[in-house]
């Protein structure tokens, strides 16, 4: 871990504060989270009519060019992983949020680029150059925003925190929960009242010009740098039983990837991604498929937020006392329920079904991809183990939107899709029966 360094000074100490300055990275962290948004499917989403429109592409060609996009940057998030590890999540974070809002001024003209370059080589075309740079505009959000700005925001809380993780973590889900709950919303009125175009420059904006600064002048990589230590002043903790390691062994990468609870554990949640992923990106035309409008599509998403509330305050203060095998098996579930609403998407049961599913796992996601890397790993390595995990999340949130599109193109409909993703949870339930946590991990 790296020792105190001058530059934590800058342009303020964090020991200077009459209270733990853990409390003002997770308030960052859970911002910074939501600043992602535009990397996130749930920001993707709402632009995809108007791309499609703009740049003459089917849906099946606009889900390709996601998939090409994010596979790409899946494939390099655990190199990103490393680099933070090594440099620190201040300087990287502020360099991630500057180059996020150049590329959404870059979505912003997406459409006059492909018809600028297409007059100049008209044997192109201007869909295949549409393609190209959508492709090129999708890589970035996805990598930027999904993953790097995601991964540092979560493992910079993981760090201050050790015995308090878990509180910690129930305040980051709940806020990270209702934020991407209203975004669509919120990005939906933008672009009513500004247009498509409008809404990517605010955004832009935002970033550029408020969140960059406000990173660069409070983030921290650790409480180690700072002279602190994590959870500040607390009396030496008492043994309780039943109560969980909260920091495991620090394990290589290399060493994590030799166990199979880290492939389990990093499999279901890029399941996870793979299905919130397809769901959220074609969710206005899986409910104009049964027979429903656009509002009531978007309108699953805050019912589903409440039960990511509960859900996320109870599995977390629980996560000291349970093992996180119990979190994962009922996020497992949760998807097999959001799944078959899909499948079987109507008015009533299957429509209750799917928000009761989605907010299930939703609510379990963030406990599970932000406590079981340092439980199991340590938080040495954390950058790299997590980065990988999370490569393999982006990977499977490309696969998801094109496996839905493949699905109605030759099926008709997306339910083939969705029990594919139903069987895909259930195996993985049988697997974590069977897998044990690294040795130092008392579960």
């Amino acid at each position: 871990m790296k020792l105190e360094y001058k530059g934590a000074g800058v342009p303020f100490h964090p020991r200077r504060f009459s209270f733990f300055y853990g409390w003002v990275i997770l308030a960052l962290s859970s911002l910074g989270i939501l600043m992602s948004v535009p990397g996130q499917t749930i920001g993707v989403s709402v632009f995809t009519d108007s791309l499609m429109e703009v740049l003459g592409l089917s849906r099946v060609a606009l889900s390709l060019s996601y998939l090409v996009g994010t596979v790409c940057s899946a494939l390099i998030l655990s190199s990103a992983g490393k680099l933070i590890d090594r440099i620190g999540a201040r300087l990287i974070g502020t360099l991630v949020v500057f180059l996020l809002g150049l590329t959404l001024l870059g979505m912003a003209s997406v459409d006059r680029f492909s018809a600028a370059v297409a007059s100049i080589f008209p044997l192109l075309g201007t869909a295949t150059i549409g393609f190209a740079a959508v492709t090129l505009i999708f890589f970035l959000l996805r990598f930027l925003g999904q993953g790097v700005l995601t991964l540092i925001s979560r493992n910079m809380t993981m760090k201050w925190f050790d015995r308090r993780r878990g509180i910690a973590n129930a305040v980051l889900g709940t806020v990270v929960s209702f934020g991407f709950s209203y975004a669509p919303r919120v990005l939906d009125g933008m672009i009513s009242r500004f247009g498509w175009r409008g809404a990517l420059l605010a955004q832009a904006g935002v970033l550029l010009v408020i969140f960059s600064l406000l990173f660069l002048a409070l983030a921290r990589d650790n409480p180690y740098v700072c002279g602190l230590k994590p959870d500040g002043e607390l009396p030496p903790a008492k043994p309780k039983r039943g109560r969980q390691r909260s920091t495991g062994e620090d394990r290589t990468l290399q060493e994590a990837r030799a166990t199979l609870t880290f492939w389990v554990y990093a499999l279901a949640l890029a399941l996870f991604a793979l299905c919130v992923t397809a769901m959220t990106f074609h969710v206005v035309s899986i409910f104009e498929e049964a027979g429903m409008d656009r509002a009531k599509a978007v309108g699953i998403f805050f019912p589903a937020a409440l039960v990511s509330l509960v859900l996320n305050f109870s599995a977390s203060w629980a996560s000291d006392r349970l093992p996180l095998k119990i979190f994962l098996i009922l996020l497992l579930a949760g998807l097999m329920l959001s799944m078959a609403g899909v499948a079987l998407l109507d008015g009533g049961l299957f429509y209750y079904l799917l928000i009761l599913g989605h907010g299930m796992s939703g609510g379990l996601m963030n406990l599970v991809n932000s406590i079981s890397w340092p439980r199991f790993f340590g938080i040495k390595h954390l950058g790299a183990v997590s980065g990988f995990a999370m490569g393999l999340m982006v990977a499977g949130s490309a696969a998801g939107p094109y496996l839905f599109s493949l699905s109605l193109r030759y099926t008709g409909s997306y339910a083939l899709g969705a029990w594919f993703c139903f069987g895909a949870a259930l195996v993985l339930i049988i697997l974590s029966l069977v897998a044990r946590p690294p040795a130092n991990e008392a579960q």
